[in-house]
């Protein structure tokens, strides 16, 4: 990608999506244990919620910080599949959760808008056929 303006918009993209991913990793799962990611993981009925959920929240301030590599393109795509995957999770065990304020239906289709930007303009684009 040569135009810096494009540059600078995939980003400010990567560092929303890296803040994305360390916030919702940090607060709700570490600094501060949210009943509601107690109760989404107690619906799969997995042993020691508190310990998982500060395992995922490590994983995710993991994840947002690969995402500020700008050389790697692969953290976008793995992020993409989480924040899919992640929602249809809560969409079959927790989907009273998608009627709530700032749910993870509107957090992470927002956020795949932002993997797709960083995606698009990361990509060059290919030389035409003659």
């Amino acid at each position: 990608m040569t135009d810096p303006r494009l540059r600078q918009v995939a980003w400010v993209a990567r560092i929303t999506l890296a803040l994305v991913f360390i916030w919702h990793g940090l607060v709700p799962k570490i600094l501060w244990l949210s009943p509601d990611e107690l109760a989404m993981i107690q619906a799969h009925g997995l042993p020691a919620p508190e310990w998982v959920a500060r395992m995922a929240g490590a994983a995710e301030i993991f994840l947002g910080a690969l995402l500020l590599m700008r050389n790697r393109r692969w953290p976008v795509l793995l992020a993409a599949a989480l924040l899919i995957a992640l929602l249809l999770d809560v969409a079959l065990m927790s989907p009273h959760l998608l009627l709530q304020a700032f749910n993870p239906l509107s957090t992470n289709l927002a956020a795949l808008a932002l993997c797709w930007v960083v995606w698009r303009l990361e990509t060059e684009p290919k030389p035409p056929h003659h």
